[in-house]
């Protein structure tokens, strides 16, 4: 016999209360990642699409993707930030059509500063105990659909 689980409605208190606090929590990510963004004569989308290929080179399409943005406009934000040394274009070696935007050292170094700068998260998080920040991570990741490790 199948067991039914009670499903929480998605409009009580205690949901819209973290829905809140998630919304929080972005706006205040989103706001402090503009302002170090700046620091560095970067705007957020270029700092966003530097920290993306500062882990792995990437075909353009899959930027806009990621971004949720039309090509078009990744194509400006990179040119911009190959004219300032921090990426450049290559071929893919799997597909020579495809190009493939990744950061240069330049741009790894400035994409680690970037990271570094950024305190909101870092420092309320450190209050937490390993346990608690492994805990929050799962949940996160299973409201993601993504597994936990």
């Amino acid at each position: 016999m199948a067991t039914t689980r009670a499903t929480t409605p998605r409009t009580d208190p205690l949901t819209t209360e973290v829905v809140d606090l998630i919304g929080t929590i972005v706006a205040r990510y989103h706001d402090e990642y503009e302002e170090v963004a700046t620091r560095h004569a970067l705007t957020g989308a270029q700092a966003r699409v530097l920290g993306l290929l500062s882990l792995e080179a990437t075909p353009m399409r899959r930027i806009a993707q990621q971004l949720k943005c039309e090509p078009s406009n990744v194509t400006g934000i990179v040119d911009r930030l190959e004219a300032r040394g921090l990426v450049e274009r290559r071929p893919d070696p799997a597909d020579r059509r495809v190009k493939l935007a990744a950061a240069t050292e330049d741009g790894r170094d400035t994409a680690r500063r970037l990271r570094e700068s950024l305190r909101f998260a870092r420092e309320p998080l450190a209050e937490l105990s390993p346990e608690e920040r492994r805990v929050l991570r799962d949940l996160l990741k299973r409201m993601l659909g993504e597994p936990s490790a």
